[in-house]
């Protein structure tokens, strides 16, 4: 391994050195730092693509602090965020999971769409949401005191709750929370601008666009177009993409295959240019 690598403190490899853009739409940051002078673990609620992930890294970078993120899925399991031993030339040797290196480290663990993960996995983060804040490595035979600067941050759509896919009463009372949605007109359009160079004007289009999607939410449409979908559109348009391609591409084909809802939205693009 290279040696300059090696010299450099672990918990310096997951800072964040460069300022993650995030226009702030309420009190959310003073909110999140107060909870954070507590330790307090944090749950992230909001729909697909508002901001939640970008918002964590941001606060990360604020706070100068490492950030540790674990993209949660159903095959998850309890090793994979706590560790487990593995065997070279040299025999059997423990390897932390990023949970257990956060704790470590006094990192800010970034559990991103935790209802994913399977609910006997989530079980193993609730002895560092209360009290004790411990970590049971059972297999290694250690019970591990988790640093005083760490925290557990986990993100939640409430649009995915089933009744077989969501996160245990007795999961969710352990933590704070902080409920994002999509941003108003003005600050959805300066993000829209920022992160992709386009003007305001069109910006302004995309977002009406948008808009209108949102309110078929519940008439055909499980979640409305996000504020990444508006990024993306622009992106493309700001590359060449002649606008009304963008908006079907990025905006209309991700989010339903229903034939009606895109003539809807079809409709609707037609009209805005």
């Amino acid at each position: 391994m290279d040696k300059a690598l090696t010299a450099i403190p672990i918990e310096n490899q997951y800072c964040i050195d460069k300022e993650p853009y995030y226009q702030e739409a309420g009190s959310e940051i003073s909110l999140y730092e107060a909870a954070y002078q507590l330790r307090i673990p944090m749950m992230l609620k909001g729909p697909t693509g508002c901001g939640k992930t970008r918002f964590i890294e941001h606060m990360a970078w604020r706070l100068k602090k490492p950030l540790i993120t674990i993209s949660c899925h159903e095959d998850m399991t309890a090793s994979d965020l706590i560790g487990r031993y593995l065997l070279d030339a040299n025999g059997t040797y423990w390897q932390d999971g990023p949970l257990t290196l956060a704790a470590r480290i006094g990192a800010i663990c970034y559990l991103d769409e935790v209802v994913e993960a399977r609910q006997d996995t989530t079980v193993a983060i609730h002895s560092l949401t209360d009290y004790r804040r411990t970590l049971s490595l059972e297999k290694k035979g250690e019970l591990l005191q988790a640093h005083d600067d760490f925290q557990l941050v986990i993100s939640y759509n409430p649009g995915y709750q089933t009744l077989m896919k969501d996160l245990k009463t007795s999961t969710k009372q352990r933590f704070a929370a902080l409920e994002f949605g999509y941003p108003d007109e003005e600050t959805e359009t300066a993000i829209v601008c920022h992160e992709s160079g386009i003007d305001a004007e069109m910006a302004g289009r995309l977002i009406q666009i948008a808009r209108h999607a949102r309110n078929l939410v519940g008439h055909g449409l499980s979640e409305g177009i996000s504020t990444r979908l508006l990024v993306y559109t622009a992106q493309l348009i700001v590359q060449g993409i002649a606008p009304i391609a963008a908006c079907q591409m990025a905006l209309v084909r991700p989010i339903s295959d229903d034939a009606d809802i895109r003539e809807t939205l079809d409709a609707t693009i037609q009209a805005c240019f």
